[in-house]
């Protein structure tokens, strides 16, 4: 007779995925806000819609951690990499006026590491929690094969809601409006792959610390969620036709020079001036090591500039001092231009 083979001797351990899920329990425990019917533990999530929406618009996004996991393989630094998870969602989500609601993850590995994944969705257990969403749910997937021993992958999904007449969808975006950057934490998670160049080529010589941090400390820091802040402001100051914050543009993928032009009408560009606002070591170290200029800078990664608003010049200083005392840090970084031909973003 043929020896038995169970699933675990195939490599997948069912027992480490039940410890798994009461490890995560109490995280997700701590995210739970208004509206959460069923949470982790059931074939589907639950929620109900806030009553105080009188014409409630869903608003979803999805998004992963990107080439930025392959440093987390490398150096062991697991426990951040899902509050960058949940910032890339939450925060795009964010740009249409949105109140992320709830959030699930995706884990999926060769053989399952409960102590890695339990520090992986501690990061995003925590992320939802600074971010107001509840952590409903989720899906570990142990699949032999499929990745290499001590790596993993990660995708994450937000869904929130917005009043359907406050959805911010840059419309009220005018000529001599001024743009407002606020300020990253770091690289947040984009444009590691050249990072990770960067890295490579200059790992003989790699600077011990960058803006009183450790290096790799620096170069992981975690995307910054600007959802509770942003949100304020947005009630603070809603958008109008000649008031308010008229528009949000989250500064990922294409950085400052392919997201700002998502949100303007056509016809208006945006003039941002080099130096007004600060950049970090770690920037300056980037662009010297990898021998780049201002517009590849600019176009690779958020460059100290993790969101962008565009407000009345008139409400500028108002907006400012309330986005401020939310603990933001506010530089005034361009300004809205008539432009009907050439680049929608140059930098003056």
């Amino acid at each position: 007779m043929k020896q038995p083979l169970s699933y675990k001797d195939s490599g997948v351990d069912i027992d480490a995925g039940d410890a798994l899920v009461e490890r995560i329990k109490p995280l997700a425990r701590k995210t739970l806000r208004p509206g959460v019917l069923a949470g982790i533990g059931g074939f589907g999530a639950l929620f109900e819609m806030p009553k105080h929406y009188r014409e409630p618009v869903m608003v979803s996004g999805t998004d992963g951690v990107g080439t930025k996991l392959k440093l987390a393989f490398e150096w062991g630094m697991h426990d951040t990499v899902g509050i960058d998870l949940v910032g890339m969602s939450v925060n795009d989500i964010l740009v249409q006026g949105a109140e992320p609601l709830f959030f699930l993850d995706y884990f999926a590995c060769g053989k399952l590491h409960v102590e890695t994944a339990a520090q992986v969705v501690g990061g995003i257990a925590s992320g939802c929690e600074a971010s107001g969403c509840a952590l409903i749910g989720g899906e570990t997937a142990e699949m032999p094969g499929m990745y290499p021993p001590g790596e993993y992958d990660l995708a994450g999904f937000a869904v929130g809601v917005v009043e359907k007449s406050a959805i911010l969808d840059g419309r009220h975006v005018r000529a001599g409006d001024v743009v407002l950057g606020l300020s990253s934490n770091g690289v947040h998670s984009n444009g590691f792959s050249l990072v990770r160049k960067v890295i490579e080529r200059t790992d003989q010589r790699l600077p011990q610390e960058l803006d009183g941090m450790p290096f790799r400390q620096a170069v992981m820091a975690p995307t910054r969620l600007y959802v509770k802040p942003v949100l304020a402001a947005l009630k603070a100051h809603p958008a109008q036709a000649e008031g308010g914050i008229k528009a949000l543009a989250h500064i990922t993928g294409g950085s400052l020079l392919e997201n700002i032009p998502r949100v303007l009408p056509q016809g208006l560009g945006v003039d941002l001036v080099l130096g007004s606002w600060p950049r970090s070591q770690l920037f300056h170290w980037l662009q010297t090591e990898a021998g780049i200029d201002d517009i590849e800078m600019n176009r690779t990664f958020n460059n100290g500039i993790g969101m962008v608003l565009v407000v009345p010049a008139h409400e500028q200083q108002s907006v400012t001092q309330t986005l401020t005392q939310l603990g933001e840090r506010v530089h005034a970084i361009g300004t809205v231009v008539p432009r009907a031909q050439g680049a929608a973003v140059q930098l003056v």
